[in-house]
């Protein structure tokens, strides 16, 4: 029964978002290229790091970073009007023109640091299954997404990784059909089983695990796409559909995490992650290959989506001076390098404090430029003082999961 609502619900979601007639609206379009870079597999690995480190608060624990998503989405979304609507008035020496380029700068370290992120996901939940030696599995991941990083950088300098680029987006229906079919199967799952203690794990709420928390901000980002697709959609459907990503993925994260519960303690005991394979197993072992399927796809789209952003975004900072081989060769570089330096769990709070970071950047924009501009009023400039703040901190202190 489990096995069949999966798939009924995954190939149900698919088609409707693939054939509907929404599907091919504005709106939609606008809204897939945020939502598919908030959803990898961060929803995947969150369960059994936040059922480790929070126990039973661990949906809490996921509310409230997505509430402090929400708020940097926000700012974002301010300065998608105000910024913008200032850039083109600035000299080319103006300080607040400068902090535009250092806020795109960062930006594209981040998104070097992100594919390296994401392909060390997709690695492990690629070896999950294999069984790989523990003496041989950190060479063979690093070696795999290594090898991947290449390919990716030779297929951008013959044009390729464009149509690869759209054929991630157009996999962004099969992507949510898959997330579909887990959910169902799960609520399945609790449908039948009523009546069965859950031995729920005892809750745990400390400031200690903050830094952790803040570490798993990467999980959740993706939203800041919307700032930079000018060339294709207004301002106003950008702010709009921005807002439905969130809320979209926001439902989707606090689901998996509720229906998750059952499984708590069995999370708290995950190896690596990619163990929420081995909890999903547990359920029906279709669920297993539906993580499976989901993770690597996820990964290996948003990996390319985020390598794009990152050459295209120095080319652009550099106005032109550094060509496309060059700024994909310093953006691959700066990912292998990441790759080999770090392991999985560290990988993770590194990303995260890269986009941290920048967001912090986007908070002084948008403070900077309400003020300059005097829009938004003090309530606007107290909060955007605030995300800034929490951003710099979970920059300097974000915690690697293992910790």
């Amino acid at each position: 029964m489990i096995a069949a609502a999966a798939i009924l619900a995954a190939v149900a979601v698919t088609a409707l978002l693939t054939f509907g007639r929404f599907a091919r609206s504005t709106d939609w379009r606008a809204t897939v290229t945020p939502l598919a870079s908030i959803i990898g597999s961060g929803f995947l690995i969150c369960g059994p790091i936040l059922a480790r480190e929070f126990g039973s608060a661990a949906i809490l624990a996921m509310a409230a970073l997505l509430a402090l998503a929400y708020a940097v989405g926000a700012v974002v979304r301010f300065n998608i009007v105000h910024v913008e609507n200032i850039a083109p008035t600035l000299s080319l020496n103006d300080p607040m023109a400068w902090a535009m380029r250092a806020a795109q700068v960062m930006l594209a370290i981040a998104y070097a640091v992100s594919v390296a992120y994401y392909l060390k996901l997709l690695a492990e939940f690629t070896m999950k299954p294999i069984g790989v030696p523990p003496e041989w599995h950190e060479l063979t991941a690093n070696t795999l997404v290594t090898v991947i990083i290449l390919a990716l950088t030779a297929l951008t300098f013959s044009g390729d990784i464009r149509k690869i680029e759209h054929a991630a987006h157009a996999s962004v229906s099969v992507k949510l059909g898959i997330i579909a079919g887990l959910l169902a199967g799960l609520g399945i799952w609790w449908a039948t089983t009523t009546g069965t203690s859950l031995g729920l794990p005892p809750t745990r709420l400390s400031w200690a695990s903050a830094p952790l928390l803040l570490g798993l901000l990467i999980t959740v980002q993706g939203f800041e796409t919307s700032r930079y697709m000018g060339d294709s959609y207004d301002q106003a459907t950008r702010v709009r559909t921005m807002r439905h990503a969130q809320w979209i993925s926001s439902a989707i994260y606090l689901a998996f995490l509720a229906l998750l519960t059952p499984f708590l303690r069995e999370a708290q005991q995950a190896e690596g992650v990619a163990g929420i394979l081995d909890i999903m197993e547990l359920v029906a072992p279709i669920l297993g290959i539906f993580v499976l399927i989901g993770a690597v796809s996820s990964q290996l789209s948003a990996a390319i989506a985020d390598s794009i952003g990152s050459g295209g975004l120095l080319v652009e900072v550099s106005r032109r001076k550094l060509s496309i081989r060059t700024a994909f060769i310093t953006a691959a570089a700066l990912s292998i390098a990441v790759v080999w330096l770090t392991d999985p769990f560290s990988v993770i709070a590194l990303s995260s404090r890269a986009f941290a970071l920048f967001y912090a950047m986007q908070a002084v924009l948008a403070l900077w430029v309400s003020i300059r501009t005097n829009k938004g009023g003090l309530p606007a400039r107290c909060g955007f003082a605030a995300v800034g703040l929490v951003c710099l901190v979970a920059a300097l202190a974000g915690a690697p999961a293992e910790g």
